[in-house]
């Protein structure tokens, strides 16, 4: 199999990205700790101007959720983080992270890679992780409400990798032998215009585009903080806020994200 290991091309990216794309800035270094953190470091300065896109071919200490490491190997996978002002309040990006998978969900499978979604944060492929969003925010000295939106996204995934990670992880080799920066641009442009209606709206007019792509809709599925079961019922999709709704015999409940976990049970 042929992958595409250079390092992606700002210039090339950008003239394929549609209009919706057009403002965002993009940044590309071979290797960095974790764009997600380059990104936040900039706003106590306000020296982000405008939504910027970083990509890094490795990031040394990236991470997901609750700050659990994001592995990566050159070539093997893509990572990117992308800053974009919002304006607020803060509470209007609960369902942010939702949105964010709609939009890359959308785009993979538009390019022949059927995935799914799971609550709330990741997209699935046969049953396994494929790709992490890490939202995190901060505000600018002028009170702008900044997110900086975190990808990992395996593209291939080396055996001494899937051995580290020590659990199921799924790739996309068909996405690995794409044009890199055609990719780029593709979810690029999909997610700037994905966030810009997100502003105008919130999550609400996403919430039938993220059930319809919800993985183990129907089956029973278990909440857990911190390894413990905290609740039980049959998973039953999203809620115009972005709650994960359960059936339950004591009727459907709604659970709030925070650092909890969803498993099959």
């Amino acid at each position: 199999m042929t992958v595409s290991t250079s390092l992606p091309d700002p210039a090339a990216i950008r003239a394929r990205c549609a209009a919706s794309a057009s403002h965002v800035v993009i940044e590309a270094v071979p290797e960095t700790g974790s764009t997600n953190a380059d990104l936040l470091a900039r706003l106590p300065a306000g020296e982000l101007a405008g939504p910027v896109l970083r990509i890094a071919d490795v990031q040394t200490a990236g991470r997901g959720r609750a700050g659990r490491p994001w592995l990566s190997a050159p070539g093997a996978s893509l990572t990117f983080s992308l800053a974009w002002p919002f304006k607020g309040p803060l509470q209007r990006l609960a369902g942010l992270p939702l949105a964010v998978g709609v939009a890359l969900a959308e785009t993979v499978a538009s390019l022949g890679v059927p995935v799914q979604l799971k609550w709330p944060n990741d997209l699935m492929k046969d049953g396994a992780k494929l790709a992490g969003i890490l939202v995190e925010t901060g505000t600018a000295p002028d009170g702008v409400l900044w997110a900086v939106i975190g990808c990992g996204m395996n593209l291939t995934m080396p055996d001494e990798m899937e051995a580290r990670i020590g659990r199921a992880v799924s790739s996309a080799p068909w996405l690995a032998r794409m044009d890199r920066d055609e990719l780029v641009a593709l979810l690029l442009s999909r997610l700037a215009a994905v966030l810009a209606e997100f502003d105008d709206t919130g999550f609400a007019p996403f919430r039938e585009r993220w059930n319809a792509l919800q993985a183990w809709r129907g089956q029973p599925v278990n909440i857990l903080d911190h390894g413990a079961v905290r609740q039980q019922g049959l998973a039953a999709g999203v809620d115009d806020a972005g709650r994960l709704l359960l059936d339950t015999p004591a009727g459907t409940v709604a659970v709030l994200s925070g650092d909890v976990s969803l498993r099959l049970a």
